[in-house]
């Protein structure tokens, strides 16, 4: 059975619980996750950060599937990740990763190398939009 029990991109709000629920297993001793949130700050942003707008490519979702495969590789871990897309508020979820396996530091292993690769490769972009109403374009090219 393969390791990946949810990949998605979602437009609606990502639910941690369900995640979690999703990489429930007895043989694992070890769940660790990341969620990343919209702040309210950002060091190019003159102004207070009040949202982010993402944006993604039709294959993001297989890519966030391919993303996880190749974290997972052989350590039997197992993954739920979700990334949003639309406009999102100032701590709303825009990424959660959910990674449970038999011990902590492959947990760890696999759910920093997901963040880090979604980051480089997944084809999700943002626009933030700034209380002034300025709005720039991040992430762009990783």
């Amino acid at each position: 059975m393969s390791g990946i029990r949810l990949a998605a991109i979602s437009a609606e709000p990502l639910d941690l619980d369900a995640h979690l629920a999703a990489v429930d297993d007895a043989a694992s001793g070890a769940v660790t996750m990341f969620v990343g949130r919209v702040r309210d700050h950002d060091p190019d942003a003159a102004t207070a950060v009040v949202a982010l707008e993402y944006t993604s490519h039709p294959d993001a979702e297989a890519t966030l599937r391919r993303i996880a495969s190749d974290a997972i590789g052989s350590s039997g871990a197992i993954v739920a990740v979700s990334h949003r897309i639309g406009r999102l508020a100032v701590g709303d979820a825009a990424v959660i990763i959910v990674v449970a396996s038999s011990h902590r530091a492959e947990a760890f292993d696999v759910c920093r190398d997901i963040i880090e690769t979604i980051k480089t490769d997944l084809p999700v972009w943002k626009r933030q939009v700034e209380a002034d109403g300025t709005t720039a374009w991040k992430g762009l090219g990783g």
